[in-house]
């Protein structure tokens, strides 16, 4: 009776009886998430896609292994004085609102109908090194790996949880068992969006049989620019204003930032095939003359200039306050 197998990396069902040094091909390793990479720890392959870490290929040979590995046992508070002692440990602080002085009413904001202008793009030395790293990296991946599209065999399945290997031309026609959901990682549990049986331990996730059934996929074609989100927050000075957004080794020639007195549209590409687009209702008025952009190998920094020293009250307008805004402009409009 088939078994199936334990190791990392592996998730085959084998025959005891034929079960031999070489019949494994695992990871002895243990999966490493870091700064949007994936891989084991035993090799040193990294990817930013979930399905492509899955279907890394072994580094290592050896037996099946049919034993399933413990799952880790969560610590118990079983008495109200250790319930006390991790409370006392939690950080204890008041949390003080300072309100930042309301807009001098006798400014008159902008329309934010006004020609949008391009800031000047200054490029970090560091950032031209990461993108030169990156360059050279991907053209030596595209003449190994991407030359042709012709399928070699061993090449595994990019459907996620299949853990077949293209065997030749009858492999072609084979069913695939996959999820064609995403994985979730969350509050310590493990498990694919399109079935939720949800596990805490990594080996057992991976093993899980798919639920939907259909075509092997051998070769992940590019999905084009994909829009996410992107971490990014903001300060201010008397005269300026500084947003910092968190996107690595942006591209200069595909990145702009556009804006006028009151309205501010961002467009980076980042990461290769990653894009962040955001578009603000200013709080307060900028000069747009004397704005710009920093982009280094970490973030990319917005320097804007105020119109006013003064204090902002918040980043963007609420939307209520510009329709306002809007409103009385156009009474004043009508009455002239």
């Amino acid at each position: 009776m088939a078994q199936l197998c334990y190791n990392r990396g592996c998730g085959q069902r084998f025959d005891p009886e034929e079960n031999t040094d070489v019949s494994c091909t695992y990871h002895p390793g243990v999966p490493v998430f870091h700064d949007a990479l994936k891989g084991w720890s035993c090799c040193k392959r990294r990817t930013t896609d979930f399905s492509d870490f899955l279907s890394i290929a072994g580094c290592t040979k050896g037996f099946h292994n049919s034993e399933k590995p413990p799952e880790p046992v969560k610590p118990e508070v079983k008495t109200t004085s250790e319930r006390k002692e991790l409370a006392d440990l939690k950080p204890k602080f008041e949390e003080h609102i300072i309100q930042a002085p309301k807009p001098v009413e006798a400014i008159q904001r902008p329309s934010p109908d006004e020609p949008m202008t391009y800031l000047p793009l200054k490029v970090s030395a560091s950032l031209k090194q990461a993108l030169e790293k990156l360059k050279l990296s991907s053209e030596n991946e595209i003449k190994k790996e991407e030359e042709s599209d012709e399928i070699k065999v061993g090449t595994p399945c990019k459907n996620g949880g299949c853990t077949k290997v293209f065997e030749g031309p009858d492999s072609m026609e084979e069913e695939c068992t996959y999820h064609s959901g995403v994985p979730i990682f969350h509050e310590g549990m493990k498990y694919w969006s399109c079935c939720r049986r949800k596990t805490s331990d990594f080996n057992t996730f991976l093993s899980q049989e798919g639920c939907t059934t259909g075509t092997h996929v051998w070769i992940k074609k590019d999905a084009g620019k994909k829009m996410v989100p992107c971490r990014h927050d903001w300060h201010q000075t008397g005269g300026e204003v500084t947003i910092s957004v968190y996107a690595k080794n942006s591209v200069p020639e595909l990145s702009r930032v556009e804006a006028n007195s009151t309205v501010l549209k961002i467009h980076i590409v980042f990461e290769g095939d990653k894009e962040f687009n955001r578009t603000l209702s200013l709080w307060g008025v900028i000069d747009v003359k004397r704005s710009y952009v920093t982009m280094t190998a970490t973030k990319i920094e917005l320097i804007m200039r105020k119109a006013e020293p003064m204090l902002w009250a918040g980043l963007e307008l609420p939307a209520s306050k510009l329709q306002q805004k809007q409103q009385q402009q156009q009474d004043i409009a009508e009455q002239a």
